[in-house]
């Protein structure tokens, strides 16, 4: 079997093994009763661990350079944590998205005020929640792996009923993606603000923002808004063709939630090396 299962000892009586700690949950009386505490032989426990170190590892350099608050925008790249910048504190951008509308009273980075939205929008991503739920709360830790709990309310009781705000964050992804499309324009300025240049930067930001695009677009809420509620497909032909690129999109969404977290990390670290002086900028023309 694909979950690497192998049948349980069955007695003679027709129960299985001895059913340990039961009462509750998968160990309630209306459940199989399943004396192991799970029946796979593969090392079913290596994807949640990964999972949880990948997301542990982009939670503390994101958290590391939300509150740095320094090395964020050199001309005329902006890191994508930073972008659009909310705050009178912000370093100048020449034409970038330093809109400061935020008052002077804001002495925090100004990375806490946009950081929300696009945090949101991936806390809530039906992938990330199946990653972070499996990855840190083992619940469950795998297929066919009862989860350790004694009790389950899925998605009902606060706090994770607010999970389906989802919808709405997604609407303010596509705001965020807006922006960063245009920081993605300005990457084609030279250091002095004049146009028609490109560096090893632009290459950067060109790919994070097609992946930040297809990452959006691929989301189970753009679908359902494409091509949703529909009862005739034939009367909506265009719905239906993007119904369709949406849901090939979203065949690939868990690839594109890793890929564009770590190209936004990537984007962000690229722009900190320049504008620490550790690296200098190749530039094409």
């Amino acid at each position: 079997m694909a979950t690497g299962t192998e049948p349980p000892h069955v007695h003679k009586s027709g129960a299985s093994g001895p059913v340990h700690g039961a009462g509750t949950g998968v160990r309630g009386p209306t459940r199989a009763a399943i004396g192991p505490r799970h029946l796979r032989t593969d090392r079913w426990w290596l994807s949640p661990a990964l999972t949880a170190a990948g997301l542990l590892a982009f939670i503390a350099y994101s958290t590391w350079r939300a509150f740095a608050n320094a090395d964020y925008y050199a001309a005329p790249y902006v890191s994508p944590f930073y972008s659009p910048c909310l705050a009178e504190n912000c370093v100048p951008m020449q034409g970038g998205p330093d809109w400061g509308i935020v008052g002077s009273w804001w002495g925090l980075s100004p990375a806490l005020l946009i950081l929300i939205f696009p945090l949101g929008f991936r806390l809530t991503c039906y992938y990330y929640r199946k990653a972070y739920y499996r990855g840190f709360w083992a619940s469950p830790p795998a297929c066919a792996v009862a989860e350790p709990h004694r009790k389950y309310s899925g998605e009902t009781r606060f706090p994770l009923i607010l999970q389906n705000v989802h919808r709405y964050f997604f609407y303010l992804a596509i705001g965020v993606a807006g922006i960063l499309t245009y920081d993605t324009v300005l990457a084609f300025r030279g250091e002095d603000y004049s146009w028609g240049h490109m560096g090893l930067g632009t290459v950067v930001f060109l790919i994070n923002i097609a992946l930040i695009w297809a990452y959006t677009l691929s989301c189970h809420s753009c679908r359902h808004i494409v091509g949703g509620r529909l009862k005739h497909f034939s009367k909506h032909p265009v719905r239906y063709r993007l119904w369709g690129w949406v849901g090939r999109l979203n065949e690939r969404h868990m690839q594109l939630a890793w890929a564009s977290l770590i190209s936004v990390a990537a984007a962000d670290f690229y722009v900190y090396l320049v504008a620490s002086g550790a690296f200098d900028d190749p530039r094409f023309f």
